[in-house]
C-alpha cells in the first residue's frame, strides 16, 4: 500500500457508491457536514432528483436534502467518475457488486482515498482490499434496518450504534458522522463485529418469508425459534474456525439463540431492546423481494453454509431458508407464499 496522503484540512469530500436505502441514510446524514455525491442507478437518481432525499427515524428529527447539492445538499451521479475527487468513499452495492465497484473505483480514486465498505457479510473489505490494493480500505457496519417508505423517502426503523475499523485515516469519517448526530464508534475487531452482525442480519429471510414488520415477527416465538436454529449452526461454524464473535449488545451471542427461545411474554420483558423497533421496520431482504431484486442470501445463510461446509458440520436450516427465498425471488413481488411462524418451524425443522 502506497504512503497514506496527509489528513484533508478542507471540508471532506464522501461519495456514496450504491445509493440505495443504507446509502442515502449515511449520505443524507452527512450532507450538512460533509461535500456528499450519491452515486446510483439513473433510475434511483431520477427519483431523487424529482422527490427529494427525505431521512426520518433514528430518534432524530426528520431531515429533509436537497438533491441539487449546495451546501446542506446532496450532488447526483451515475457513474463512478463521480469519486474521482473524493477524500472517502462509501461503498454501500449489494455484495454482489462488490468486485464490479471495485474495478469502477480503482482507476478513479484519488490518491490516498480512503474506501469504507458498509455492507452486510464477512468478505466484501476483503475483496476491496484485493483489488485496491492501493488504497486504504476500512470495514463498517451499520446495525440497524434502513427501508424506503416511499420515492425518495428513507427511515430508520431500529437503534444502534455504526462502526467503523479503527485508523488513523478514518478519523475525519468518524468525526464527520458524529456531528453529524450518528451514533459510531471505532473499532479494532471487525472481523468480530461482522461475524456478530452476520448473527443479527440472518433473520433477514425469516423476516421476508413472514411478511410480516420486524417488531411483530420478532414478537413470536414460532419465527424466533427458526432464527435461534439458523444461528446455533452459525455458532457452530464459528467455532470450527476459532472466531469468536463481538459482544454488540447486553447478551453474549453464543446465548442469544436461548434468549430466542424463551416465551413471548419472558422474551418481551427480558428483550425489550431487541423489540424497540419501530412498526415500519422490515428487513433489506424483504424489501429486496418486494421490488424485484435480487436479495443477498448468499452472504447471509450462504455463508454459514460455507463453513460449515468447510469443517464438514451441518448447516440444513440455513440451506432451506436459502431454498425458499430462492423460490421467494422466482416468484416475483407479490407472487410469493408468506409463511406463517409455524409453517416455517415445522418446515426448517423437518430437513433436519
Amino acid at each position: 500500500m502506497s504512503q497514506p496522503a496527509p489528513l484533508p484540512h478542507h471540508r471532506l469530500r464522501i461519495a456514496v457508491l450504491g445509493a440505495g436505502s443504507i446509502g442515502c441514510h449515511l449520505g443524507g446524514s452527512l450532507a450538512g457536514i460533509a461535500d456528499v455525491t450519491l452515486i446510483g442507478r439513473p433510475a434511483a437518481m431520477d427519483t431523487l432528483r424529482e422527490h427529494g432525499l427525505s431521512l426520518t427515524g433514528g430518534g432524530r428529527p426528520a431531515l429533509r436534502v436537497a438533491t441539487s447539492g449546495g451546501p446542506a445538499g446532496v450532488r447526483l451521479a451515475t457513474s463512478p467518475d463521480a469519486a474521482a475527487d473524493a477524500d472517502c468513499v462509501l461503498v454501500t452495492v449489494k455484495s454482489a457488486g462488490t468486485a464490479e465497484a471495485a474495478r469502477q473505483l480503482a482507476p478513479r480514486l484519488a490518491p490516498g482515498a480512503v474506501v469504507v465498505s458498509f455492507q452486510n457479510g464477512l468478505r466484501n473489505t476483503h475483496a476491496l482490499r484485493s483489488a485496491l490494493a492501493e488504497h486504504p480500505v476500512l470495514a463498517g457496519m451499520v446495525p440497524y434496518n434502513v427501508v424506503r417508505t416511499a420515492p425518495g423517502a428513507f427511515h430508520q426503523g431500529s437503534a444502534g450504534t455504526l462502526m467503523v475499523e479503527a485508523a488513523e485515516r478514518a478519523e475525519p469519517l468518524i468525526a464527520a458522522l458524529a456531528t453529524a448526530g450518528l451514533r459510531v464508534e471505532a473499532r479494532h475487531d471487525m472481523r468480530e463485529v461482522q461475524c456478530a452482525k452476520l448473527l443479527m442480519n440472518l433473520n433477514n429471510a425469516i423476516n421476508a418469508l413472514s411478511g410480516l414488520p420486524l417488531r411483530d415477527q420478532l414478537g413470536q416465538r414460532a419465527y424466533r425459534e427458526c432464527l435461534a436454529l439458523s444461528q446455533s449452526e452459525a455458532l457452530a461454524a464459528y467455532e470450527a474456525e476459532g472466531i469468536q464473535p463481538a459482544r454488540l449488545g447486553p447478551i453474549p451471542a453464543r446465548l442469544t439463540p436461548r434468549l430466542l427461545r424463551l416465551p413471548d411474554g419472558i422474551f418481551r420483558r427480558v428483550a425489550a431492546a431487541t423489540l424497540a423497533i419501530d412498526a415500519q421496520a422490515r428487513s433489506s431482504t424483504w424489501e429486496d423481494l418486494q421490488r424485484g431484486r435480487p436479495t443477498e442470501i448468499d452472504s447471509l445463510q450462504g455463508e454459514v453454509v460455507a463453513l460449515a461446509a468447510r469443517h464438514a458440520l451441518p448447516a440444513p436450516v440455513n440451506a432451506e431458508l436459502i431454498a425458499l427465498v430462492r423460490r421467494m425471488e422466482a416468484a416475483g413481488p407479490g407472487a410469493a407464499r408468506r409463511w406463517s411462524g409455524g409453517e416455517l418451524l415445522a418446515k426448517v425443522t423437518t430437513i433436519r
